[in-house]
């Protein structure tokens, strides 16, 4: 009994340290490619200003045009926010009323998943749809995404387009030019028109005619219109068949015949003025006190702000090359404070690493010692970078602090 005793004893003395130190290149070896691991991570995590959470926060919007905000908090926002309140887990509710719309802000406890929250308040707004006004549009339910924050906006200027055009140009090639760079999430025009066909009827003509301007509505709403109409068989083969409605120019628009009510026949240019135009302007955008047309970048989720504007950047000068023309400047950049928080980062995490062996000198005196700290930190850190790479972290202030202040 005595000789197993001993024997198990010695058994459990040894440890990892001992075999490492009997057997060194297993150990060099594993810290190699560890190290190896952890660079490896390190450049292909993301660089953000704060990691992407993901809170249980519901937003839902209701549109009702028209309406006064007493309305639309009796009629709406109440009877919304009474069905939500019997939700589970409901830490706060927020409720903005306007003009014709009401925005209802659902806050979760941390706890609550953030799909089962979404699905909670779509659920409660269902209930009593039947209970709003008719002629409200279906409520739009979405969870807070706290990464749409715009990241980049740009002007675009030039001397032959007016603000029709340029508007026309941002929508349309600045757009789909930006959202094949990878991890743009939006693109939205800043500032700018919107392109408007108007019909303004004459009503002493109507009155004339005995025609109203809802019978006029009536059948402009049937026009811009394309369906399919099915399939047709034509010569042993089988085609589809489209309805098409459709008009190309403010002209057709006007050579429009308009039936009246008691059979007569009219054209829409007889009744009313038709122009293409631009819609009225309810928002401007200003750089330096004068107007602009512009764009914002939002990053999408899990994208790294800094690989964006690499990508954004290099998009825009072949965009540039293509269009001479087009004057493109940056006018708010929210992605190089981002650059400077991580380089200040890293110079903070190699400070405290010296730090750390600096004190461990002052304090033991002895070379060998120090050495060993001075080649433990890295081998220690690189690794790190690996696994959070493993687990879906990025390169923020959160997680290169937090390695800073354990560093020592």
């Amino acid at each position: 009994r005595a000789t197993g005793l001993k024997v198990a004893g010695r058994a459990m003395a040894i440890n990892v340290s001992a075999w490492s130190i009997r057997n060194p290149i297993p150990s060099v070896l594993l810290f190699v490619m560890l190290t190896l691991f952890g660079i490896a991570g390190f450049h292909a995590m993301k660089i953000q200003q704060f990691p992407d959470i993901d809170l249980p926060t519901v937003t839902v919007t209701a549109s009702l045009p028209g309406a006064a905000p007493a309305q639309m908090e009796t009629e709406v926002a109440r009877k919304l926010e009474n069905s939500i309140a019997t939700l589970q887990g409901i830490k706060h509710i927020y409720t903005k009323v306007q003009d014709g719309t009401a925005t209802i802000t659902v806050e979760f406890r941390l706890e609550k998943p953030t799909q089962e929250a979404l699905d909670d308040v779509r659920d409660a707004v269902a209930r009593i749809r039947s209970d709003l006004p008719g002629d409200l549009r279906d409520p739009a339910i979405s969870k807070v995404n706290l990464a749409g924050a715009p990241i980049l906006t740009y002007t675009v200027a030039s001397t032959r387009m007016d603000d029709e055009a340029l508007s026309w140009f941002v929508d349309n090639t600045v757009t789909k030019s930006m959202l094949s760079v990878r991890g743009v999430g939006a693109v939205a025009r800043v500032g700018g028109v919107d392109r408007e066909i108007r019909v303004e009827l004459d009503p002493a003509r109507l009155l004339a005619l005995n025609a109203t301007a809802a019978d006029i509505s009536r059948q402009l709403r049937q026009i811009q219109q394309e369906a399919s109409g099915g399939r047709a068989d034509i010569g042993g083969i089988e085609q589809s068949v489209r309805t098409i409605a459709t008009v190309q120019s403010a002209a057709e628009l006007a050579a429009l015949d308009i039936a009246l009510a008691d059979g007569r026949v009219i054209r829409l240019d007889q009744v009313a003025r038709v122009s293409d135009t631009v819609a009225e302007q309810r928002s401007a955008a200003l750089l330096n006190g004068k107007p602009v047309v512009g764009f914002e970048i939002t990053r999408s989720r899990g994208a790294g702000e800094v690989d964006v504007a690499d990508g954004v950047r290099a998009q825009l000068a072949r965009l540039k090359a293509e269009h001479p023309d087009i004057q493109i400047t940056e006018a708010f950049n929210f992605v190089d404070p981002v650059q400077e928080n991580f380089d200040g980062s890293m110079w903070l995490l190699i400070e405290g690493a010296l730090l750390a062996v600096l004190v461990v000198w002052l304090f033991l005196r002895d070379w060998r010692a120090t050495l060993v700290s001075a080649a433990a930190l890295p081998l220690s850190i690189l690794p790190t970078f690996g696994l959070m790479y493993l687990m879906g972290f990025t390169l923020n202030v959160v997680t290169l602090l937090s390695l800073s202040l354990v560093v020592g």
